[in-house]
């Protein structure tokens, strides 16, 4: 398992990792909730079809370092990002509290 953090991050996140075309499809579908976070990639775009609950979607470029966040309840399809590499999942209401915020880079760490 991966953790990630950012500036705002007091302690590491657990961090799962998605990168396999089948995992990157499941994602956080038939789940009841996620401690940490999921992260797909490459992706530039997700939706909750199917989804138990509400998301924070942080949209990442190359570096990490993150374009948007966006709150989707389930039963929603966002649009593709331009320029997102990579899209990170978390509980709504996580990333606020682990000041993942646009401008911010995230920094993956294995283990």
């Amino acid at each position: 398992m991966a953790t990630f953090t950012t500036y705002g991050t007091p302690e590491p996140v657990l961090l799962e990792l998605a990168e396999s075309a089948r995992a990157r499809r499941r994602g956080l579908l038939r789940r009841e909730g996620i401690e940490g976070a999921l992260l797909l990639s490459p992706a530039n775009s997700v939706h909750t079809l199917g989804m138990r609950f509400a998301v924070d979607v942080a949209y990442l470029d190359r570096e990490l370092r993150v374009l948007a966040v966006r709150t989707m309840r389930p039963g929603r399809i966002g649009l593709p990002r331009p320029r997102a590499r990579h899209v990170l999942e978390a509980e709504a209401g996580a990333m606020e509290r682990w000041g993942v915020r646009r401008g911010v880079r995230v920094v993956v760490r294995d283990g």
